[in-house]
């Protein structure tokens, strides 16, 4: 069992260039190209394109500020952004002839780790070294000191844990899809693309929903105020 050939495969093997960068350097291209387009035509009634896009822009915005809160319109951008390109990616799985970047765990990687950065950095940013308080639990007595010790190696390989975790959950589902559908696809290929196909749409846009959100969640709980 062989799975069809890339579409640009002539331009990996001409190139060098590994399959995973070229579409998601495809996958950037075509997010360029939609927001040019409804860049030069928008309207004050939206149809259409601009129409679906700004469905999509809304649910990131709601849901940047429904999770960080007061900050939520400052992280925006990282959200919706990553939340396009990787649903655009996961979508690109299933168009024959075409792969999903995130099905590269070195996409999925680079995702993951801005937001790790970012996390940390906007929380030192915010709290000084009172960021501190975010790792080593409630501080009441003295007595405490060894439990916080303890929680405070705790919750460092709890976040170091984050990025890896975020990557490898996108990585495995988007794999574990494009196999089922590609043995599924020999099997039985008059109902994949009417049954099988809708259950690959729905595992792309949960897995883009549950990076993002996790994402919101963990900048929300940096930039809060630790109690």
């Amino acid at each position: 069992m062989h799975e069809p050939p890339l579409l640009l495969q002539f331009f990996i093997d001409a190139t060098g260039v590994p399959e995973y960068v070229v579409y998601s350097w495809l996958a950037t291209f075509f997010i360029l190209l939609i927001a040019i387009i409804v860049r030069t035509s928008l309207k004050i009634v939206p149809t259409g394109i601009q129409n679906v896009v700004e469905v999509v822009i809304e649910f990131f915005l709601n849901l940047a500020e429904t999770s960080i809160g007061h900050m939520g319109r400052y992280f925006f951008p990282l959200i919706a952004t990553l939340g396009m390109y990787i649903l655009v990616c996961n979508f690109m799985g299933l168009i024959p002839g075409f792969e999903a970047p995130t099905g590269n765990i070195n996409t999925t990687a680079a995702c993951a780790i801005p937001v790790f950065f970012a996390t940390h950095i906007y929380g030192i940013k915010i709290h000084k070294f009172g960021y501190i308080k975010h790792f080593v639990g409630p501080m009441r007595s003295p007595l405490a000191l060894p439990l916080m010790i303890l929680m405070f190696f705790i919750e460092v390989i709890g976040h170091l844990a984050r990025p890896l975790t975020l990557s490898v959950r996108l990585f495995g589902n988007m794999v574990a899809k494009h196999k089922i559908l590609v043995i599924l696809g020999f099997l039985a290929p008059w109902i994949v693309p009417s049954t099988i196909l809708g259950l690959g749409v729905l595992v792309s846009v949960i897995q883009a929903f549950v990076f993002i959100l996790l994402s919101t969640l963990y900048l929300a709980g940096a930039v809060e105020e630790a109690h």
